[in-house]
């Protein structure tokens, strides 16, 4: 019985029905008796139904979309609401004419029409009494014909054949009701309360499962014992189906458990799949499958390929394991095996895309150019593994692509920063539900070669966590000799990845553990001297700031003597990302008067840099005078590049205790006191009392408290401030130092040489004192860096003393 026919009802009167009724009732007999006596029209409106068979006494919902068809209900409904329904011979049939349609129908009359929002007209009809058509009238603006009514033969009360079809016609209806899925127990309940026999022939007829041509056939049988004998026959039938489909389902119930009935429901499915020829997942394993035939692997990885292919072949697809081992096996198919892009060895191209993207960093560059030299002459060289090191904002990051572009290869990047778990590098197993390959696997499919330029951003800042050491993971990643068969937790395999060209980028060497250390090639970016600051203004920041709000260089123009008022105004950093902040206030200022259609200049002056930027914030980097004694000029590294200091010491008289400030560490509290006990110890060199010591106390201290400070890089501008302090002797003027000392007087080298001399040029420092073994680093610095500086190279205290500290008394001098 078809489940949308079947409608739950009462056993109250259709007298009872009104137009505001919300059920449609059963019929009972004296409705029945009542109906059959009424007269029919001799001519009646013909609505013709595409697919479903209306019975006398049946009650249906149709839906009319044709403009006739909505025409014929609205005027009926207006008036006799008595209307004549057919069947359609061919459904598809638009426009009806009497050959398209059964010549025997039904009388109905209209109980309730609704419009529905799609602009279709619903209607509820109830079936009176067969006709048959004699002749088509109109069919303009619908069909009108006259008809004849089909009289039924109806047995004897006491006929007890036509009682045994009758109950057998409620029992079977009940069977099925019961035993079909798909029809609503509520449907028994209405079987049970219908009295007529007439109708329950009818309306069980009507909601059969059938074709309409066979319910047609139905409609068409005059002798009402004849038609419920046919009902019957199709009711056998429908129960004969029911119970094929639940020996079906008997072949795989055997002992089920409630674990296992998900896995033995999906058999059953596959079970009446391979009685019909075939499997829903055939066509996308036969995908898979001729896609691995055209992939380029070796012979090892396509035996795995297919042994995994027939283990997801024959597994169910309801279970969770089932959708991990298919992203398995696409991200078996999606890796670019064997796959390269070709290298550009046009090494001038090269060196012209570089130098187009990036201003200064030679060191780099070189080093790509010597790559991409050696590469030319012997095309299976390992890609080198490069770290650049260096303050932020320097281009490290972004130097990557140029690379890439550069090589020709494809690009992709990982930021690390905040990483803590090791399968983020090395994937999950696959026996993790949600399991997925590593980033650096996700990475090189997303590239779709196996030789892009593969940037590892912030690799010092790579963590610990409770699911282990992803910087220990990094070790075969970046190790050459490794890294050519990289083992992903998800992927199973191994994975050539030296073809890779590594690059890693990092603010500071400490954070990074010495055996990842210890497999890179590390290239120091250092920060930039203010011309070449304001170079990249000039050719990159201000084109690039101009562009990203809508205007071009006619609207601004920025001269290098104000790019380099605004470096050393309000910038204080080895890199330019602070320089772009402030060349991107000048454009907005521009650009908001431009929008107010006001007017400005657009050649910037220092007044307007004022204007926008505010009054210089950044000028404390300058040399201070040497008027004081005990005030000396030190040089630092920081995250951030270069700066210079000031050491300050002074007495005051007290028992000889040496008191420091300034937020310092450990090692520059042990610096001051190295100084202080060899200055004690050389006492008499020095032209010095030793009453001083016992008389006075000294305080050391370091400007900017709230800054830490550590190293032992300021060794020698501690000492050289207690000598200056002791002796009050004046501290040569525009001279800078940095060093670290022992107790014997001995000058040992530091690091960060290219940093602290740019802050020195910042400052206006003239002379630089350094230790001799430093003398190496600064001859690595380019010239143009060096120019204005002079350099003193110093072995132990005797000679910085001698550099350093004037014969001249300072003004105010202490007699101590």
């Amino acid at each position: 019985m078809a489940k949308s026919k079947i409608i739950a009802v009462d056993n109250l009167s259709l007298d009872d029905l009104s137009g505001d009724a919300d059920l449609i009732p059963l019929m009972t007999t004296e409705d029945e008796d009542a109906m059959n006596k009424e007269d029919l029209p001799k001519v009646l409106p013909l609505l013709p139904l595409r697919n479903t068979v209306l019975f006398p006494g049946v009650v249906i919902p149709i839906t009319a979309g044709r403009d006739k068809s909505i025409k014929l209900i609205n005027e009926t409904n207006n008036g006799s609401k008595v209307i004549g329904v057919i069947s359609q011979k061919v459904e598809g049939k638009e426009e009806p004419g009497l050959t398209d349609i059964n010549t025997t129908g039904t009388v109905a009359q209209i109980l309730r029409v609704l419009k529905m929002p799609d602009g279709n007209t619903t209607v509820i009809i109830q079936g009176k009494r067969r006709f048959q058509v004699n002749e088509i009238i109109t069919t303009d603006p619908y069909m009108t014909a006259t008809i004849k009514e089909v009289d039924e033969a109806r047995p004897a009360e006491d006929n007890a054949e036509f009682k045994a079809i009758i109950d057998s016609i409620k029992e079977n209806a009940l069977q099925i009701i019961k035993e079909s899925p798909n029809i609503p127990s509520e449907a028994a309940f209405a079987i049970k309360n219908i009295e007529s026999n007439s109708f329950l022939v009818n309306f069980v007829s009507s909601n059969l499962n059938i074709s309409v041509a066979e319910k047609q056939k139905l409609l068409e049988i005059n002798d009402l014992k004849d038609r419920a004998l046919e009902t019957l026959r199709y009711m056998n039938v429908e129960i004969q189906k029911l119970s094929l489909k639940q020996d079906i389902q008997s072949k795989v119930e055997s002992d089920i458990s409630q674990q296992q009935r998900e896995y033995y429901l999906q058999q059953q499915m596959k079970t009446i799949q391979e009685e019909l020829g075939g499997s829903s997942n055939e066509a996308e394993i036969e995908e898979m499958r001729s896609r691995g035939k055209a992939k380029s692997w070796n012979e090892d990885v396509k035996t795995h390929f297919e042994k995994e292919l027939v283990k997801l072949q024959r597994m169910n697809p309801q279970v969770a394991e089932f959708s991990i081992q298919r992203n398995y096996l696409e991200l078996l198919l999606d890796l670019p095996w064997n796959e390269y892009s070709k290298d550009k060895f046009d090494l001038k191209r090269a060196r012209k895309i570089l130098d187009r993207d990036h201003y200064g960093l030679d060191d780099v560059k070189k080093r790509i150019i010597e790559y991409l030299a050696v590469l030319k002459l012997r095309n299976d060289m390992k890609s080198p593994i490069l770290c650049l090191y260096g303050p932020p904002g320097v281009g490290k990051t972004s130097l990557g692509k140029s690379i890439a572009e550069a090589l020709g290869r494809k690009y992709v990047r990982v930021s690390l920063g905040g990483l803590r778990d090791e399968a983020e590098i090395r994937g999950h197993r696959k026996t993790y539900i949600g399991a997925m390959p590593g980033r650096i696997i996700k990475s090189i499919k997303k590239a779709n070669t196996s030789n892009p330029v593969f940037v590892l951003d912030e690799i010092d800042k790579l963590s610990i966590g409770n699911q282990g050491d992803p910087s220990s993971a990094m070790l075969e990643v970046l190790d050459p000799e490794q890294n050519n068969d990289f083992y992903d937790n998800f992927l199973e395999l191994g994975y050539d990845l030296s073809k890779v060209m590594f690059i890693a980028t990092s603010n500071s060497l400490s954070n990074i553990q010495p055996a990842l250390k210890d497999r890179m090639e590390i290239i120091n970016v250092t920060g930039y001297t203010i011309e070449e600051k304001v170079q990249i203004a000039k050719k990159h920041l201000l084109p690039k700031q101009l562009k990203e709000h809508g205007l071009n260089s006619d609207h601004l123009k920025i001269a290098k003597p104000q790019l380099e008022k605004i470096v050393e105004g309000y910038t204080r950093e080895s890199g330019v990302r602070g320089l772009e902040k402030q060349i991107a206030k000048m454009v907005r200022h521009a650009a908001m008067k431009i929008a107010m259609e006001e007017e400005y200049e657009v050649k910037v002056d220092n007044s307007m840099i004022t204007e926008v930027l505010g009054a210089p914030k950044l000028e404390r980097d300058k040399y201070e005078n040497n008027d004081v004694a005990g005030v000396v000029t030190g040089l630092a590294w920081t995250k951030v590049g270069g700066a210079i200091l000031f050491i300050e010491s002074t007495l005051s008289k007290g028992k000889g205790n040496l008191t420091m400030t300034g937020n310092l560490g450990k090692v520059m509290k042990e610096s001051a006191t190295i100084a202080l006990e060899y200055i004690k110890s050389n006492a008499d060199k020095l032209g010095l009392s030793q009453e001083i010591f016992e008389k006075y106390n000294v305080h050391v201290h370091v400007p900017e408290g709230a800054t830490p400070k550590d190293g032992p890089s300021a060794g020698i501008t501690m000492l050289t401030s207690l000598v200056s302090l002791f002796t009050q002797r004046k501290v040569k003027k525009s001279l800078a130092m940095t060093g670290e000392i022992t107790l014997r007087g001995k000058v040992l080298p530091v690091g960060g040489i290219k940093e602290k001399i740019l802050a020195a040029k910042r400052a206006r420092i003239k002379e630089i004192l350094l230790c001799e073994d430093n003398r190496s680093d600064v001859e690595e610095i380019k010239a143009e860096y060096l120019k204005g500086l002079t350099f003193y190279y110093v072995k132990d205290m005797d000679e910085v003393l001698d550099k350093a500290l004037t014969g001249e008394k300072v003004k105010n001098a202490k007699n101590l």
